[in-house]
């Protein structure tokens, strides 16, 4: 076995100052002698002869080595390898390395514009900032002199009352008294010269202020308002945005710290009426104020709050486990108190379920901007009655639209709340549609349903009990004549296609105005109650729609048995929560919908219980005194166009002519002559010749012995009258002798 020394050789010296390592036996060592044989090799030595190693080594020792030429290695010196902080990341040494860090930096800035979107509602917000700076500046350039100010005001105000005082005593003290006089004449001129260098101290007071306020100024407006200038001047639009950019960064900063919250006036209590926003906190704060919640209670936010496009905010929200929807809609007064806003700007309704509620708070009182234009001007075709009827915008602006198919109605409200827009809703809708048929009765006799006469068949506007009662009896009438029709059909009710393969079934609207009128006299009350509740409750199906409007409906002037019958209610403005009542129904104030609520700002506005569970606040679209006439007119073109227009009054020429009788014909046309349009006639008397004239000219030749063996008349009826440019006097007929003569022989009226 050979023994390799692996040790380093403490052999000394080494003139050109190299390291001596010793390598492993496989190296090969070349001598420098000029002993050529030798291979340089070490002999072999056995594990025995310990001195032929030793010989051996010290050969080899004593021998000048030189090592075989290795070819040199180079090395790249990395000078960016400097402690566990490289000067250059890996990553820049490769386009994945860029890649990535590309991405991760895409990823830290959207995610750092997110944190800052979620801060600026907060008080670190940019917004809150420079409003905070804002208002620290502006209460630094206001400063505390004012109240130097206030109280040299009520110093110089106290002197110079006493000096006024003084001064009186001082005249009317009398000369006799001598000394008294004196000395209140001397009182009074030091009161005077106390009180006028008060007003100086006041005025010098007043001028430092404003000296002081215009200094601090010029110093926190000025810069601001001379860089947006200089911008504006050498930028233009971009310059004076870069400067308005540049002195709301400077805003914030003054502001970039927040009050503590011992000095946070404001952290206590929330408020929509000062233009706090709705949050989470709020809403629970709100409901434990309102006692809807328990104070340990918290409501579940199902829809955060927002603020929808007329600015107001919206929130649905869970109530607890075991609390109804009805307590916190009982509740919107509170609720409105909680929120600081009017109880009419609070809107609360359930959401599909019993403990869910949609709340809405409205910006500003609603219902009292001016209403839009009613979507009835823009309808370029017949409306359809049988469909829905737009009534107006809710609360949300959104559009209410009901079906009086099959249905009745109750319009109430104390006067002035808007009952003729209400009814016009309805009432236009009708008209619009050529197919209805429409019976009006005008209890108030005041002309709000006098446009709509011309399209009626039976219209009752004088108010009178009896001609009313009547025309319910003439329309119980028609009701059983069109239950007859149906049983000869084969049908139950009357639809829209039977109406319009059968005109006798067309829908019919019984509008009542002003019921209390009618409901309450002493001799026809009792039975146009009796007959109404028989059309209420038969007629329905029989395609007739009965509406009745009144101040307040109650049980002594709408019977509870007719009231209850009419599906439809629409509580205007009341004065009392039980008049409301008297309308939608007992306990529905006690429930939250009470019309005393609506304020007389808003008009024409009211809860609507039509579709649905609960009642709606709705205004009713609005149609004005020109706009109504410009719908009726195209009502009227659109029912003669299809043959319903009712036809008017026949007059009593016509009347004469339908006789066929020679006499009557005479005296129809003598009418004629009378109504003819000429100045030189009158309309009460004619000359004889000018009516023997005006027969001649529609072709019948009568004597003047025949015309006055016609119309008899009295002497002075024959006095001659002057006529003409010239003043002849000749003898002529009176308009009413020839009307009286038609009445005794026809018995025939105009």
């Amino acid at each position: 076995m050979t023994e390799h020394i692996t040790e380093p050789n403490p052999t000394p010296h080494n003139p050109e100052g190299a390291t001596v390592t010793y390598l492993h036996p496989q190296v090969q060592w070349i001598e420098s002698g000029d002993d050529e044989d030798e291979e340089g090799q070490a002999p072999a030595a056995g594990p025995a002869d310990r001195t032929v190693v030793l010989e051996t080594a010290r050969v080899i020792l004593d021998k000048p080595l030189t090592p075989t030429p290795v070819e040199p290695v180079e090395k790249t010196v990395d000078l960016d390898a400097f402690d566990d902080a490289p000067l250059i990341p890996a990553w820049m040494h490769s386009p994945e390395g860029w890649a990535a860090w590309a991405g991760v930096f895409y990823r830290a800035r959207r995610r750092g514009f997110r944190r800052w979107v979620r801060r600026q509602p907060t008080q670190h917000g940019h917004v809150r900032q420079f409003g905070r700076g804002a208002r620290r500046m502006h209460e630094w350039v206001v400063g505390f002199e004012g109240v130097r100010v206030q109280s040299a005001s009520h110093t110089a105000h106290i002197l110079t009352r006493e000096a006024r005082l003084a001064a009186r005593h001082a005249r009317f003290t009398p000369r006799i008294l001598g000394t008294k006089k004196e000395l209140a004449m001397k009182a009074a001129e030091k009161a005077t010269k106390a009180a006028e260098e008060a007003v100086l101290l006041h005025k010098k007071a007043k001028k430092d202020r404003n000296r002081a306020r215009n200094l601090r100024a010029g110093v926190v407006y000025g810069p601001p308002l001379a860089a947006i200038g200089s911008g504006y001047a050498y930028g233009g639009g971009l310059g004076a945005t870069a400067a308005a950019l540049a002195t709301f960064a400077g805003g914030a900063f003054a502001g970039r710290k927040h009050y503590e919250e011992d000095a946070d006036w404001t952290s206590e209590w929330r408020s929509l009426g000062d233009g706090d926003r709705m949050t989470a906190p709020m809403l629970d704060q709100a409901f434990r104020a309102a006692k809807v919640i328990g104070s340990d209670e918290t409501l579940r936010v199902v829809q955060m709050p927002m603020i929808d496009t007329r600015g107001a905010w919206t929130a649905v929200l869970d109530l607890p486990p075991g609390i109804p929807a009805k307590r916190a809609i009982r509740a919107t007064d509170e609720l409105a108190a909680a929120f600081g806003v009017e109880e009419a700007q609070v809107s609360l309704a359930k959401k599909g379920r019993s403990g869910r509620v949609e709340l809405y708070v409205s910006r500003d009182l609603p219902f009292t901007d001016k209403a839009k234009p009613g979507p009835l001007l823009a309808l370029e075709a017949a409306a359809n009655f049988w469909g829905p009827i737009s009534i107006g915008p809710d609360v949300r602006g959104l559009a209410i639209s009901i079906s009086v198919v099959e249905r009745s109605g109750l319009v109430g409200g104390e006067p002035g709340a808007g009952k003729s827009a209400s009814g016009n809703t309805i009432l236009l809708a009708a008209a619009l549609d050529p197919r209805v048929i429409l019976w009006l009765a005008d209890g108030k006799g005041g002309g709000d349903l006098e446009p709509f006469e011309p399209l009626c068949e039976a219209f009752e506007g004088d108010a009178d009990p009896e001609a009313f009662y009547n025309m319910l009896l003439d329309l119980i009438k028609d009701m059983k004549l069109r239950y007859a029709l149906l049983k000869k059909l084969g049908k139950r009710k009357v639809t829209e296609e039977l109406a319009n393969k059968h005109p006798e079934l067309r829908q019919l609207l019984l509008w009542v105005d002003e019921l209390m009128f009618y409901t309450t006299d002493e001799e026809y009350g009792k039975k146009i109650t009796k007959a109404l509740r028989n059309l209420v409750s038969r007629g329905r199906a029989a395609g007739i729609v009965t509406f009745c409007a009144t101040q307040k409906p109650g049980s002594d002037v709408v019977d509870t048995s007719l009231r209850d019958l009419l599906s439809i209610r629409w509580a205007l403005r009341c004065t009392t929560p039980e008049a409301s009542d008297t309308i939608l129904g007992k306990g529905a104030a006690a429930s939250g919908y009470s019309a005393k609520t609506i304020q007389a700002e808003m008009r024409g506005a009211g809860y609507l219980w039509a579709e649905g569970t609960n009642p709606t606040m709705v205004r009713a679209d609005y149609y004005t005194d020109e706009q109504v006439n410009t719908l009726l007119e195209r009502a009227t073109a659109w029912r003669r166009q299809a043959g319903t227009l009712p036809s008017g009054p026949v007059g009593l020429s016509e009347q004469l002519l339908k006789l066929g009788d020679e006499d009557a014909a005479i005296l129809a046309h003598v009418l004629d002559a009378f109504r003819h349009d000429t100045p030189e006639m009158t309309t009460d008397w004619l000359p004889g010749q000018v009516l023997l004239d005006h027969l001649k000219t529609r072709g019948l030749t009568v004597t003047a012995e025949r015309l006055g063996g016609l119309v008899v008349r009295t002497d002075d009826e024959k006095a001659k009258r002057p006529w003409g440019e010239k003043g002849s006097r000749l003898s002529g007929y009176p308009l009413g002798r020839v009307e009286a003569t038609i009445t005794a022989r026809f018995g025939l009226t105009a």
